[in-house]
């Protein structure tokens, strides 16, 4: 049997920009900070066997299941805000990738390209289970071109979750849509990027702002802000510290660029629970 503390599930992704690539997806900016918060992650994945990822998963075990191509995106940035095209997508990811041995304290369901299969919600009976649903607010057109989108089965995972991290981009700023959702699941956070995020829990509602930093690159601190809080949820409890927490991570994230925005264990020192 292998006992993980931290599983992460979703796509690792080719990202284009200014044509250079990167490896990204939440599945990368998520399992180096759970690694990085000293949990033993592990990580079910799709991807193009060209793909290395050695590297960027070092020290995580890797379920990965071979696609004819890596979930590539293509980010472009203009006055107006980032546009992005989805080029390819690896295979969908369903519970019978999941190696039979693998048992789980925590697991993260993190889709960038809808890949999660909805059999996933009742996977996992016995772990604490959050998800960050953006690649289901996701989608394309034709060409490629993503938009946002209604999360079409928020119902099925909102009463089966622990918590969802979510940003105010995933639900275009909806108020009315995010008091829904928070009616809906045990606890939610919108995140709110340099304003902090806003938490809901317990029937109230509690914002926390983040620290004030000098910003390099924003990419993935939704991420890396969704890992520290369900490790800080499930082995405090407490979702007020646990926004506090991660606020602090994420903030230190976004002073580098990409992958290297990721948190170190002595950048994670202060924390008082590992």
């Amino acid at each position: 049997m292998v006992d993980l503390d931290y599983l992460v599930i979703g796509h690792v992704t080719r990202d284009l920009v200014n044509g250079a690539f990167t490896i990204g997806g939440t599945v990368s900016y998520a399992a180096r900070t759970a690694r990085a918060l000293g949990c033993r992650v592990g990580v079910v994945t799709s991807a193009s066997p060209d793909l290395d990822l050695g590297q960027t998963l070092a020290g995580i075990l890797v379920a990965r299941h071979s696609a004819a191509a890596t979930t590539t995106f293509e980010n472009i940035y203009t006055p107006a805000g980032r546009r992005q095209v989805l080029h390819t997508v690896a295979e969908t990811l369903t519970p019978a990738m999941i190696p039979a041995d693998w048992r789980a304290t925590i697991v993260h369901l993190g889709p960038v390209a809808r890949e999660c299969a909805p059999a996933l919600a009742n996977a996992f009976g016995g772990s604490f289970v959050g998800v960050t649903p953006q690649g289901w607010t996701r989608r394309w057109d034709q060409a490629g071109r993503v938009s946002v989108c209604r999360w079409e089965e928020a119902e099925l995972w909102l009463a089966r979750v622990d918590s969802v991290v979510l940003s105010e981009e995933d639900v275009a700023g909806d108020e009315a849509l995010i008091a829904q959702y928070a009616a809906q699941t045990r606890v939610l956070v919108v995140t709110q990027g340099a304003a902090g995020c806003m938490v809901y829990a317990d029937g109230r509602s509690r914002r926390f702002p983040a620290p004030v930093v000098d910003e390099v690159d924003p990419t993935g601190a939704g991420d890396i802000f969704a890992a520290a809080f369900f490790v800080y949820l499930q082995r405090s409890g407490d979702p007020w510290q646990s926004a506090r927490f991660a606020n602090c991570v994420a903030a230190g994230s976004v002073t580098r660029a990409g992958l290297a925005g990721t948190p170190t264990p002595d950048d994670l020192r202060f924390g008082d629970l590992w």
